[in-house]
């Protein structure tokens, strides 16, 4: 099956959806952001009569920890451009409003959490975070007329999956630096979540081997070329050195997870563009 159309490629995954769905709930762990953050620390800012954000006073976690939250804070905080390229290609209403509609809730509930826990705390400049947010969404990402002509269905599930994938290894790197028992527990519970949903992406790219294996493995290599280091897209965050050895080996394990997941060393019949997309892909596992 290699010469389907969209719609017939779209109709091949959404059968696979209840079974990579009930797969889904049963990894998923239920969890309330309001529960992991600690709000004794908390006070009033200026507005109410508290103080402000003081940029001289001691924080509990190093700059480059802070840093790092920040930018997974900020990348989850981007999560409507991602839901908007999934909306876009496969409809949000009939079976696939449980799969835009699961991640969607589930993604979300990370920024909750993650930028309760900085306020909270006031280990970052909420005004200078905020007028971030602002542009880093206002900006999204992926969202130019290309990336709504250019992009199919398996195209923006290989994103996806590599985007969780990605968010897996900042987030491992990020509980090794932190001392913090609270902001582990929180990037703990959101670690998990992108684990369990990138492998619920790679469930629906094994879908797409069966229903196109060439524009399945096409899209894999795409995403994986297309892969830039979290925080690289937003504008204005400043020295990305500073949080570098947290993207450090992200592209490997990436791939490396993908191409056992899909068993893509075992992967033949493909064309010849599908079979030199295969090795890029290899290759970026180190294979």
């Amino acid at each position: 099956m290699n010469d389907l159309t969209q719609d017939e490629l779209l109709y091949a995954l959404e059968k696979a959806i209840p079974e990579i769905m009930e797969e889904h709930n049963a990894a998923a762990v239920a969890w309330n952001p309001h529960d992991w953050v600690p709000w004794a620390e908390g006070k009033n800012f200026a507005f109410l009569g508290g103080e402000d954000f003081d940029p001289t006073a001691p924080t509990a976690l190093p700059d480059d920890v802070v840093k790092a939250v920040l930018a997974l804070l900020l990348t989850k905080d981007n999560m409507p451009s991602y839901h908007r390229l999934m909306a876009q290609k496969a409809s949000i209403f009939g079976a696939w409003q449980q799969v835009i509609g699961t991640w969607t809730a589930e993604d979300n509930r990370h920024a909750i959490a993650l930028r309760d826990y900085l306020v909270v705390s006031r280990l970052m400049d909420p005004e200078a975070a905020e007028t971030l947010r602002l542009h880093h969404m206002t900006k999204g990402k992926l969202q130019t007329p290309a990336s709504v002509t250019d992009y199919q269905i398996l195209d923006v599930l290989a994103l996806l999956a590599v985007h969780e994938l990605q968010c897996v290894s900042f987030g491992e790197k990020l509980l090794e630096a932190s001392d913090s028992e609270v902001l582990k527990g929180i990037v703990e519970k959101v670690v998990h979540d992108d684990r369990v949903q990138a492998k619920t992406f790679a469930n629906f790219l094994n879908a797409g081997v069966d229903a196109n294996v060439a524009e399945l493995i096409k899209s894999v290599d795409r995403a994986l070329t297309e892969l830039e280091p979290i925080g690289a897209d937003i504008a204005d965050f400043g020295d990305l050195d500073t949080i570098a050895p947290f993207n450090e080996g992200a592209a490997t394990f990436v791939a490396t997870t993908l191409v056992a997941d899909l068993k893509l060393q075992s992967l033949d019949g493909l064309d010849e563009a599908g079979e030199a997309a295969r090795q890029r892909v290899l290759a970026a596992a180190g294979l």
